[in-house]
């Protein structure tokens, strides 16, 4: 590499929705930034792709909607489990007030895909692909900058402001030695893969019973399938045998009887260990932790893009003119934790809620012993009108954002 220091106005690392969005929105405003994404291309399997409601509103906001929806995507206009024996609606989002009433299922490489090339339109946006952070640059008791490793060497970006947005297992987050508040999880899940025939039926999101937890989603020419296990119990499965892993995925989803040997190892069965922590505060002198560098989400309700999305729309909103002043305080990146921070807790005590008392329940086979529904689901079953409050709560979350950023030109 020629110049081994690169400077720009703002620092990303973490080519994810979160790093991915604010760098769109960041230069979409005419600030100079540069995103690190470690890897050559985005193509990771089982990563999040359930896109609410909040965050297709947002792709309306920017005018790029329908162009995002003609990519390959499967919509679920209500919330439907199997609890014991019964079919229960728990959320309907056809009553939103956004242009897309629907949760829309898309392979995170394609949304990614979608958000650089809207980003290179704009002359201050780059993407270093190949260019993992490895450490922060202080001086003064403040963060400056970033050192990466790159094929072709060493590489240090130095930067107005640092943002880590490189995920749950975040380099940066490690680095800076701020505090983490583990919130815990009973449970990890088993992800794989089988093939969807047009004419499959359309089985609900989850079965929920005694002992096992299932999750059935509609990939197109592909059913993704979990399996919820206590956590750490991988090696207790694996112990029982790959049929006997197949004869349970029967089990929950019998018209995939002659798909079961698909999984013809233990190698196409993914483990995603799950993980809910926060830190207590989100920032330093220079450097600011979004997404899941700045909160852990459960996979309960699918939430993970989309919170990520919303702090990647704060942050811009509130630090696009100080970056464009070069003028970025602490009191600056406070603001974005004190925005952001009231929805994360809500949202993660929710999850917090829902694991300990149905997931782990189940799991331990507690709940439904009786074959009776819990009240609140006797309710919504009961009461159709009431499927609208979880639906605001999944699709719209906790304080939803709005894009209030200028529009820099021009464009390439």
């Amino acid at each position: 590499m020629a110049d081994p220091t690169l400077s720009t106005q703002c620092c990303i690392a973490g080519g994810g929705p979160a790093g991915m969005m604010l760098g769109l929105l960041l230069a979409r405003a005419g600030v100079e930034v540069k995103v690190l994404e470690k890897h050559a291309d985005f193509l990771r399997d089982f990563r999040g792709d359930t896109l609410h409601p909040s965050t297709l509103e947002l792709m309306h906001e920017l005018g790029w909607l329908d162009e995002l929806l003609a990519l390959p995507h499967s919509k679920m206009f209500d919330l439907r489990f199997q609890v014991g024996e019964h079919d229960v609606t728990v959320g309907d989002f056809r009553h939103l007030p956004t242009h897309a009433r629907y949760l829309a299922f898309m392979p995170q490489w394609d949304l990614l895909d979608f958000i650089a090339r809207k980003a290179a339109m704009y002359p201050t946006f780059q993407l270093l692909r190949r260019t993992e952070v490895a450490d922060l640059v202080r001086e003064h008791g403040q963060v400056v900058g970033v050192r990466a490793r790159t094929p072709e060497g060493p590489l240090e970006v130095r930067a107005s402001l640092v943002v880590a947005a490189d995920g749950r297992k975040s380099t940066l987050r490690q680095q800076s030695g701020l505090e983490v508040q583990n919130l815990g999880a009973p449970m990890d899940v088993l992800w794989f893969r089988v093939t969807r025939r047009p004419d499959d039926p359309s089985p609900p999101l989850g079965h929920f019973e005694r002992g096992a937890l299932f999750i059935l989603i509609n990939r197109g020419d592909q059913w993704q399938c979990g399996r919820v296990i206590p956590k750490g119990g991988i090696a207790s499965v694996q112990a029982l045998g790959l049929e006997s892993f197949r004869a349970e995925l029967v089990k929950q989803a019998p018209f995939l009887a002659d798909r079961a040997g698909e999984i013809r190892s233990w190698d196409d069965v993914k483990l995603l260990t799950v993980r809910v922590d926060r830190l207590r505060t989100w920032y330093q002198p220079g450097l600011l932790c979004i997404g899941d560098a700045a909160h852990a989400m459960s996979p309960v309700g699918g939430v993970g893009i989309n919170l990520a999305v919303q702090d990647a729309v704060a942050t811009a909103n509130l630090l696009a003119g100080p970056l464009l002043a070069r003028r970025v305080t602490t009191e600056d990146l406070r603001r974005v934790q004190q925005r952001r921070e009231l929805p994360t807790r809500l949202t993660q005590r929710a999850q917090v809620l829902i694991q300990n008392r149905v997931v782990d329940s189940a799991l331990r086979k507690r709940a439904f012993s009786n074959g009776r529904l819990p009240l609140s689901l006797q309710l919504v079953k009961r009461i159709p009108a009431l499927r609208r409050i979880p639906a605001r709560l999944i699709g719209l979350g906790v304080r939803p954002e709005h894009i209030h950023t200028p529009v820099a030109s021009p464009l390439h």
